[in-house]
C-alpha cells in the first residue's frame, strides 16, 4: 500500500482451475448436471456404451439465417452430405440467430419467420434417414425472439417452430446455455458473441507471453473462471436465481461456443473448447466426434 492510501497492484492472475476428477471426488453424490446421481455400476455401463459410440458425430451450426435463401440453400447442401454417408451424425445443433435482423420491438415479421421454420423443418423431413435416425436441436441467439436479453435465454417461443415440429416432432428446442450427456460426458453449448464483447471490456489487455490468440484467452478466462459470462452485471444482465445455469463446475469435458469471430479449436487442461464461427456469413460448421473429442473445423 503506497502512502497516500491507494493499493499497488503488482500482480493479477486468475483463481487456480480445479481437475474435474479432484472436485467430483469432493463433491461426490451431488448432482451438477441436473440429470441425477449415476451408481458406479451405472457409471461403469455408460463408459462400455461411450467406447462403442466410436461413430457418433455431433454437427453443429451458428447463425443460420432462416430469412435468407442463401444460409438455408447453404444448410440443403450439408444435409445432403450427411444423408449420403455410411452413419448419419447422431444429433444436428442449430444455434441462433435464426434471422438476420434482431427480433426486438420494431421486429414484425413473425410470421414470415415462423413459415422459414416450417420451410427447414420440410428440407430435413425430406432427408428420410437424416430424419429417422437424427436428433435435432435447436439453441436461440442473443437476438432470437423472447421475453429480453438475459441470461440464460428461454427457449425460442411455440409460436415460431409449431411449423417445424409438424415435420420433425422430435426436435429438441432447449434455452441458452444448454447442456447435453453424451453417456459420461458433460458437453456445454453457449451462443453468444463473447470474444467480441469480452474484448470490448477489457481494463487491460490480457498479457502475450504465452500466446496472443484471443480465442485462447477467452478458454482460458472462463474456464479459470468457472463462468460462461464472467462480464458485469451492466454489461450483460444475468436472471440471478439462474445464475447456476452458466457455470462450469466442475468443469465439463466440452465447451461449445457460437461465436461470430473466427472458427477456433482448442484443447486447455484437457477441456475441448471450440468456437463454431458463423455459419450464414462465412459457411463455417463444425463436424464434432465425442468418443474421441475430435474437432473437424469445416466451411462449405
Amino acid at each position: 500500500m503506497l502512502l497516500e492510501g491507494i493499493f499497488q497492484v503488482l500482480t493479477c492472475g486468475f483463481p487456480p482451475l480445479e481437475d474435474r476428477n479432484k472436485s467430483l471426488k469432493v463433491l461426490s453424490g451431488h448432482d451438477f448436471f441436473g440429470g441425477g446421481t449415476l451408481t458406479k455400476e451405472e457409471t461403469i455401463r455408460l463408459e462400455e456404451m461411450e467406447k462403442r459410440a466410436v461413430n457418433d458425430m455431433f454437427v453443429i451450426l451458428s447463425d443460420v439465417w432462416l430469412d435468407k435463401e442463401e444460409a438455408l440453400t447453404k444448410v440443403e447442401t450439408i444435409l445432403d452430405g450427411f444423408e449420403s454417408v455410411e452413419v448419419v451424425p447422431s444429433l444436428f445443433v442449430f444455434m441462433g440467430n435464426f434471422c438476420s435482423r434482431p427480433c426486438n420491438l420494431s421486429f414484425h415479421s413473425y410470421s414470415s419467420l415462423r413459415m422459414q421454420f416450417g420451410k427447414l423443418g420440410e428440407m430435413i423431413a425430406a432427408h428420410t434417414r437424416l430424419k429417422e435416425q437424427s436428433r435435432f436441436l435447436f439453441i436461440p441467439g442473443p437476438d432470437d425472439a423472447g421475453p429480453s436479453t438475459v441470461l440464460p435465454r428461454c427457449a425460442l417461443p411455440k409460436y415460431l417452430t409449431e411449423e417445424l415440429q409438424k415435420h420433425i416432432p422430435n426436435a429438441i428446442f432447449s434455452s441458452n446455455p444448454c447442456r447435453v450427456k453424451f453417456y459420461t460426458q458433460e458437453i456445454v453449448f453457449f451462443r453468444q458473441d463473447m470474444l467480441h464483447r469480452m474484448r470490448r471490456s477489457c481494463l487491460m489487455s490480457p498479457s502475450i507471453e504465452e500466446t496472443d490468440d484471443h480465442f485462447q484467452h477467452l478458454v482460458a478466462t472462463i474456464t479459470h473462471q468457472s463462468h460462461l459470462c464472467p462480464l458485469p452485471l451492466t454489461v450483460q444482465p444475468i436472471i440471478w436465481n439462474y445464475d447456476h445455469s452458466l457455470y462450469l463446475y466442475p468443469t465439463p469435458h466440452t465447451i461449445v461456443l457460437g461465436d461470430r469471430s473466427a472458427q477456433k479449436a482448442f484443447k486447455y487442461t484437457g477441456i475441448t473448447c471450440f468456437n463454431t464461427g458463423s455459419f450464414s456469413i462465412d459457411s463455417t460448421f463444425v463436424a464434432y466426434r465425442p468418443c474421441s473429442q475430435e474437432v473437424e473445423l469445416s466451411a462449405l
